[in-house]
């Protein structure tokens, strides 16, 4: 459970650290833009390790 409650909190710490280039690329900043985009596609990525985790997690729990 703590495994899962780890990947949530580095998902967090991800989306709050965008926030201030998503502003910064709204404004104009077209560098802002592409490291935004490119944390946007590790968001991706963490999201669904994290489905991945929770599914593998509740299937370990039914089957005890």
């Amino acid at each position: 459970m703590s495994n899962i409650l780890d990947r949530w909190t580095e998902i967090k710490v991800l989306v709050e650290s965008l926030e201030l280039d998503v502003h910064k690329n709204a404004n104009g900043n077209a560098s802002a833009g592409v490291r935004v985009r490119k944390g946007l596609r590790v968001l991706k990525k963490d999201v669904g390790d994290l489905v991945k985790l929770s599914i593998t997690e509740d299937k370990a729990t039914k089957s005890d």
